[in-house]
């Protein structure tokens, strides 16, 4: 790599359908916020032709488009694809949101690529989120490359980072994280600062100048020659450390000088293989200029370093019924398979879908099986439709070209598949398949909403709708028992979001309102009523009479009700009518609007009218008779408590478990996990953490993950349910 000199290409780096999977190279760009992801891939498009001028590449249309939220937030919150072309290879580029709010987006584009390039700022260093995303690609064996931006700020330093990168993603070895290049400063600003003007390579020992806009090999300077030389052996020994050739490192050590050649092929397996993790830095064009610092370099990496799709295993295939299925790597001959791994609505062309194809070939107006299962409980509903595929296109921009295929590797945007959801698979309709869906993280944010007008009420369920298809990191739930429409978001930003595209795509203004989980009252100890409804006003009357018990029961048991009617008090035909009526009663609550559980009621005696008793009348005294015995008794109000297990790193589980027990919280115990952190389990009641989602990212600096699960109902301490019942009188 680096050996050889490109000029500008012009109308070259525009991509077309790929025509076989060695040809293509799908990569995912991770990084945190502001990391400087988008600049670079602007970059990288205006090397590589794509684009004529430096400057953002304006987005629009469909899959790169920014919505109204980004614009006011300068944060970008979804999935967007430019392909570009780079000595004829397709270059699929994905850039991925920073903000965690987001991370559905990168766990999308993680899903569609076959290799990641890590974006650091110079400036800010690594975060600990970045570093759990390198953890989740190296669990499945993704090759990776780091790319350091911001070289440009007056705190960046590449060399001082460098070792910083090797600690934090070098892991057991940190001589797999090694530098390819070292950048070239120019004369010193007055404040010290000497900007960075171009690039030397290491192994081939020669220096690429973008001082002039374009990249010009040179020699370096004989004073760069010592720490030039030592930065190289140590890279050289890494390279070789991977080396298949188990010889390799006992010449070299034995004085043998190594061809560049076989260094640098050694260097590109070991990248494909996911082994090695070359370090390379890269910098923005300056105003007027064709080449941005480092991004030939980066170009040069991608295709001949990153992987093919024919080197990367597709996810497991089944039948729509769960019986498995075996594909070939990559073969564009064989079945069609391909995932939906971004949805999003065009106001022109309707319903949008990126979509990676691992098998087959999609080509236009050809008809597909759509199949979407498993995540019904996101408000996804499984289902299975054929749809005829509209145009395929490769986004940029605001433009869409036009593809007259995508084959097995490669992706493209297809249009008008209206029921297509993200995470849907594709296949051919006289053979449907389903793919395994992705891990996805659990919104755990909960927005209550409720129409804001009559005209928004009717337009509110499709909007929702429309809303969880494109985005399955949401879920969609209707209490039914607190009666709320409530949208769980990963975070408080991912929520304005949902808010913005329900105004701003679907015309439904919504208004956010407190969340409510879902209470429960008991009895605390037994108590005695009398139900009478008796009324006489002309014609048939109303008459009925009974007598019941109530006493608590273990948690979970319900509500149990017994007979012990003696001697026909009650007429049996009438003693289901009183079980009615008091379980209607229960449902509706005895003293806060809350279900009653918990609780034996027993039917102890009564009185009947031979003409004026009914099933109504019965039903009716029942209920007071439950209301009357709630009324000389102490109730409970028991609160849900959930099961929440904290993965945090082991510097925030002091903080962490302090705050849990803040909440009421009792600490269950902890447990040592790989990586330097802990699992801490504990139980907490579920109205103290409502935002836990967002104090819990706080706290632990973006590092820490958790998971919550209903345990029980259990009573809630007086003084706190005294507040709750004075804030419901109040509301």
């Amino acid at each position: 790599m680096g050996d050889k000199v490109h000029t500008h290409p012009g109308a070259a780096g525009r991509a077309t359908a790929a025509d076989h999977p060695a040809s293509v190279r799908n990569v995912v760009l991770v990084g945190h916020s502001g990391s400087g992801k988008t600049t670079l891939v602007e970059a990288l498009a205006l090397t590589a032709g794509a684009v004529n001028r430096a400057g953002r590449v304006e987005d629009g249309g469909t899959l790169s488009d920014y919505d109204a939220i980004e614009h006011r937030q300068q944060r970008s919150v979804q999935l967007s694809l430019v392909p570009v072309d780079w000595d004829g290879i397709k270059i699929n580029l994905l850039d991925t949101p920073g903000y965690a709010d987001f991370v559905g987006e990168l766990r999308a584009g993680l899903r569609a690529a076959d290799a990641a390039l890590f974006v650091v700022s110079a400036s800010d260093g690594v975060d600990g989120s970045t570093r759990m995303v390198w953890e989740e690609c190296a669990a499945v064996g993704m090759p990776r490359a780091i790319v350091v931006t911001h070289l440009e700020a007056a705190r960046a330093d590449f060399e001082e980072l460098t070792p910083l990168l090797a600690q934090a993603f070098g892991g057991d070895d940190p001589d797999a994280v090694l530098p390819l290049y070292l950048p070239l400063h120019g004369a010193a600003a007055p404040d010290g600062h000497a900007p960075v003007t171009g690039l030397t390579g290491l192994l081939s020992r020669k220096l690429f100048d973008y001082s002039s806009g374009e990249r010009k090999e040179a020699e370096p300077d004989e004073n760069q020659l010592p720490d030039l030389e030592e930065a190289r052996n140590r890279l050289i020994e890494g390279i070789i450390a991977e080396s298949e050739d188990e010889t390799l490192m006992d010449r070299y050590l034995g004085g043998e000088q190594v061809d560049v050649k076989t260094l640098i092929e050694d260097l590109e397996r070991a990248v494909a293989r996911g082994t090695f993790f070359p370090v390379l830095a890269a910098a923005p064009a300056a105003e007027g200029a064709r080449q941005g610092i480092g991004t030939v370099e980066l170009l040069e990496l991608i295709t001949r370093g990153f992987p093919t799709p024919l080197e990367r295993a597709a996810p497991q295939v089944t039948t729509v019924d769960g019986r498995p299925r075996e594909l070939k790597l990559c073969d564009p001959a064989g079945p069609l398979v391909a995932e939906v791994v971004k949805t999003s609505s065009d106001p022109y062309v309707g319903r949008v879908s990126l979509v990676r194809v691992f098998s087959g070939t999609l080509r236009p107006d050809e008809t597909v099986h759509v199949s979407g299962h498993g995540m019904a409980d996101r408000g996804h509903e499984d289902h299975d439709v054929d749809e005829r595929v509209g145009a395929l296109s490769a986004p940029f921009g605001k433009q869409q070209r036009a593809l007259t295929h995508a084959i097995a590797g490669d992706l493209a945007c297809v249009a008008k598949l209206s029921r297509a959801e993200t995470g849907d698979t594709l296949s051919a309709k006289d053979d449907p398949l389903l793919m395994e869906p992705w891990q996805m993280p659990d919104p755990l944010l909960p927005l209550a909403i409720q129409a804001h007008s009559k005209p928004d009420e009717d337009k509110l369920s499709q909007g929702l709708s429309r809303l969880v298809a494109e985005d399955p990191t949401m879920r969609l739930e209707q209490n039914q028992d607190t009666h709320q429409v409530v949208l769980w978001c990963l975070g408080e930003a991912h929520a304005d979001v949902a808010l913005e595209r329900l105004r701003a795509r679907y015309g439904v203004q919504v208004d956010v309102v407190p969340h409510r989980v879902s209470l429960r009252e008991t009895f605390a100890d037994r108590s005695a009523g009398r139900g009478r409804h008796v009324k006489q006003s002309g014609g048939h009357g109303q008459y009925a009479i009974c007598e019941i018990e109530v006493e608590p029961l273990p948690g979970g048991a319900g509500i149990e009700f017994v007979d012990k009617v003696v001697g026909g008090a009650v007429p049996r035909q009438f003693i289901p009518s009183v079980e009615k009526g008091v379980r209607a009663q229960a449902a509706r609550g005895v003293v806060g609007g809350h279900p009653l559980v918990d609780v034996r009621i027993t039917l102890l005696d009564g009185k009947a009218h031979s003409v004026d008793s009914s099933d109504a009348a019965f039903q009716t005294a029942g209920a007071l008779a439950l209301r009357e015995a709630a009324a000389d008794a102490r109730i409970h109000l028991l609160e849900p408590v959930a099961e929440v297990s904290v993965l945090v790193g082991d510097d925030y589980v002091g903080a962490v478990m302090s705050d849990l027990s803040g909440r009421r919280g009792r600490v269950l115990g902890t447990e040592q996990t790989a990586g330097g952190r802990t699992l801490v389990r504990a139980e907490v009641p579920e109205i103290e953490i409502g935002r836990y989602a967002v104090d819990l990212r706080s706290l632990s600096h973006g590092t820490a993950r958790f998971h919550r699960a209903y345990a029980r109902h259990e009573p809630m301490p007086p003084q706190v349910a005294e507040k709750v019942r004075q804030q419901a009188a109040a509301g």
